[in-house]
């Protein structure tokens, strides 16, 4: 199976911080013959490493993606989107592993855009673009649930 993963899952420091949230778990999928596709959404829609953190603030029309600083970063979120539903789709891949609660990533929860580190149910801008093609999305915590 041709899996989608989160690159900074794979140990590649391209999160906002500059590091990385490498995963055995995720990590072992490939000793099972899996294939996995690394993305990073956030820098494959043009945003630099490091970078100001972001959160999905919602507003009554739409979700948009705001940094730390008060700039609307939407366009690159979205940019960053499209790449991963087209390597998805390019690569085979129907199920995607991605980095929990971030605002591209995250599956089902997300920081709540107050920057107070508080979480709430939602899906970051790439997470969800996926799901609504049909990949299958979970985030590391819940590997195992995959069945594979």
């Amino acid at each position: 199976m041709h899996i989608l993963v989160s690159a900074c899952l794979l140990g590649e420091p391209c999160r906002y911080d500059g590091g990385s949230k490498p995963c055995a778990a995720v990590r072992s999928l490939s000793d099972g013959g899996h294939v996995l596709h690394p993305v990073c959404p956030e820098v494959d829609g043009g945003l630099p490493t490091p970078r100001v953190p972001c959160e999905v603030v919602e507003s009554s029309t739409d979700a948009r993606v705001v940094s730390a600083r008060g700039v609307d970063c939407t366009d690159a979120y979205r940019s960053g989107a499209r790449h991963a539903v087209e390597a998805a789709q390019r690569e085979g891949c129907s199920v995607a592993v991605l980095k929990a609660k971030s605002p591209a990533c995250g599956s089902g929860r997300i920081f709540d855009g107050t920057f107070s580190g508080v979480l709430r149910d939602g899906w970051g801008i790439a997470a969800a673009a996926l799901r609504d093609v049909g990949v299958r999305v979970v985030d590391e915590e819940h590997v195992a649930n995959l069945g594979l």
